[in-house]
């Protein structure tokens, strides 16, 4: 093929179905950012206070935590970050390469289930907070127990459906605004209720060290007990939730989406921001509110949702943070679903789709089971498709090491790729068996399943013809990627560069944000080390509950100004 006709084919092509090309990669802040602002949501009210619920103890907690984490963000470094920088692709797109259009069709139909049932979460999350204001009984059942509760789900998911489907773009850049402020309000919202737990515990408000923080832990957070009295999980199960808790996008790969944009594969280290600001310190941070909360309300952490405990914790700001949090999680996750399904039924738009997974999606989130549980959901949907990253893995990691060909289904023409679509099949079978046998705790199932998926993938793939000889075909790829390239370095010679805003107005719209972040933070300081009563405590307690809510107001409203003058300037 010409150099001609290869340009005329490759601007027949859509943009997203080619690697990325070289002028639209990211640097790391790009990353420290947009893993900020998504692992620090709605969801860590959820899981914050499970662990709390489930029984672990303090210390399984403290050093649980860290090291789940920690191999949380080596999965994101060594393995997605890699396979994507190396190939530009999406996962969609490098799985349409090796297994063909059938079994990419199959697992978009997982991933419109798997982000409907996580948004619908977000959204009964966020509806937990408004019914709250509407004094609607908290929802503790599977099912809804109130007809109001269910027309606030139908409201508030409206709005949800409405924003993915026509205003993604702008919920995006403000998710990113909204990321610094919420890991303020969750340190600050622990702060304002540790003093509660202290007066409880140790008979004072104020603590005195360390000793003190874990005799509290130990006595009203994480006891090792659950609210029944029985003995919680362990050190090994908070590891394996931690670790598992997003292995639908590191060991499923589905992240390959967002580093193929990455200038370094180390980028994947910045996953880091995301998991020890967000799960580590947010999901500690949360414990302490539903305890505290359920101190002050003389009940037990099961008894409560997220509304009421971001209520007792932060004042009229904890509705804010629950709507915030939880919605643009939902949107995200809708706006996932919706081109998962796009992808399905190709002859409809992207609204159309959105729109009936939207309504299917409402319809999931009038359950309360949803986000009640969060942590089983998390971990049987990594189960689903951690077998699909097992099958790139081998494809783009093993088979070039042991004399197997990459690509070998698509240069043989395979629309519908037996051993990948087997292999998926099998490793259900599998993890899920696993799980019915009760093997060894659901947490770590995904190692196994991913592990059996990539030596049952290697096998099939060379029965049917990987180990073939390809080298035509290899050469061909070559240089059609080498043509991609060139195509690409010319249509970028007419872009624009991103041009930074240091116009005064900014800088002071930026200071009034930074500013307000710190009163908050000092506010809460107040109530944790400056309390020495219990009536001072109420006091202090309730000065803050103000003046977060009056920064809260000021922070959005300076930092979105400043993000609009931003993207007028580079429009």
């Amino acid at each position: 093929m010409s150099n001609t006709q290869a340009k005329n084919s490759f601007s027949e092509i859509n943009e997203e179905q080619m690697p990325i090309a070289k002028n639209k990669l990211h640097g790391w802040k790009h990353f420290a950012g947009l893993y900020a602002g998504e692992h620090v949501a709605a969801t860590e009210f959820v899981i914050g206070a499970t662990f709390v619920a489930l029984g672990a103890s303090t210390k399984d907690i403290l050093l649980g935590l860290l090291i789940g984490n920690l191999l949380a963000m080596c999965s994101w470094w060594l393995l997605t970050a890699p396979i994507a920088v190396e190939t530009r692709l999406s996962l969609y797109n490098y799985l349409n390469k090796i297994a063909g259009n059938s079994m990419t069709k199959l697992y978009n139909w997982a991933n419109v289930v798997i982000f409907s049932v996580i948004s619908a979460a977000m959204i009964t999350v966020s509806a937990t907070a408004v019914r709250f204001a509407f004094d609607i009984p908290a929802q503790l059942n599977w099912y809804p127990s109130s007809f109001w509760f269910v027309v606030i789900v139908l409201a508030v998911g409206s709005i949800v459906v409405f924003v993915a489907m026509y205003g993604f773009s702008t919920v995006a850049d403000f998710s990113k605004v909204c990321a610094p402020w919420l890991f303020v309000i969750f340190i600050a919202g622990s702060f304002t209720l540790f003093p509660a737990l202290s007066n409880h515990v140790l008979g004072t408000t104020t603590v005195s060290g360390w000793g003190d923080f874990l005799a509290i832990g130990d006595s009203s957070i994480w006891t090792g007990f659950t609210s029944d009295g029985e003995k919680g999980i362990g050190l090994f199960e908070v590891i394996g939730f931690a670790w598992a808790a997003n292995s639908i996008t590191h060991f499923g790969l589905i992240d390959m989406a967002t580093f193929r944009f990455a200038k370094r594969k180390s980028y994947g280290l910045f996953s880091g921001v995301g998991m020890f600001f967000g799960h580590y310190i947010a999901w500690i941070s949360a414990g302490i509110m539903g305890a505290g909360a359920a101190v002050l309300l003389k009940t037990t952490i099961v008894q409560l949702d997220p509304g009421d405990v971001a209520y007792h914790a932060l004042g009229l700001t904890g509705f804010v943070i629950i709507i915030i949090a939880g919605w643009t999680t939902a949107n995200a996750n809708l706006y996932r679903a919706g081109l998962a399904a796009q992808s399905i039924f190709v002859n409809q738009t992207r609204e159309k789709t959105t729109a009936i997974v939207g309504v299917v999606t409402v319809i999931i989130a009038c359950f309360p089971f949803v986000f009640s549980q969060m942590l089983p959901l998390l971990t049987y949907a990594g189960l689903l498709v951690v077998p699909v990253g097992g099958i790139v893995f081998a494809e783009h990691v093993l088979f070039p090491k042991i004399g197997l060909t990459r690509y070998w289904a698509k240069y043989q023409n395979i629309s519908r790729s037996i051993p990948a679509i087997a292999t998926w099949a099998l490793a259900l079978v599998f993890g899920f068996g696993l799980n019915i046998l009760d093997v060894m705790s659901f947490y770590y199932l995904f190692i196994p399943t991913w592990i059996f998926s990539i030596v049952v993938y290697t096998v099939l793939a060379k029965k049917y013809g990987a180990d073939q000889d390809y080298s035509k075909y290899v050469a061909a790829e070559a240089l059609e990627q080498k043509q991609i390239i060139a195509y690409q370095a010319e249509q970028a010679v007419n872009d624009q560069p991103f041009i930074e805003d240091t116009s005064g107005i900014s800088k002071l719209l930026n200071a009034i944000s930074v500013i307000s972040l710190l009163v908050i933070s000092a506010f809460a300081c107040q109530v944790m080390f400056f309390s020495e009563t219990m009536a001072l405590y109420e006091a202090n307690k309730s000065q803050f509950e103000f003046y977060c809510f009056i920064c809260t107001i000021t922070y959005f409203s300076s930092a979105y100004m400043s993000l609009k003058r931003q993207k007028t300037l580079n429009t």
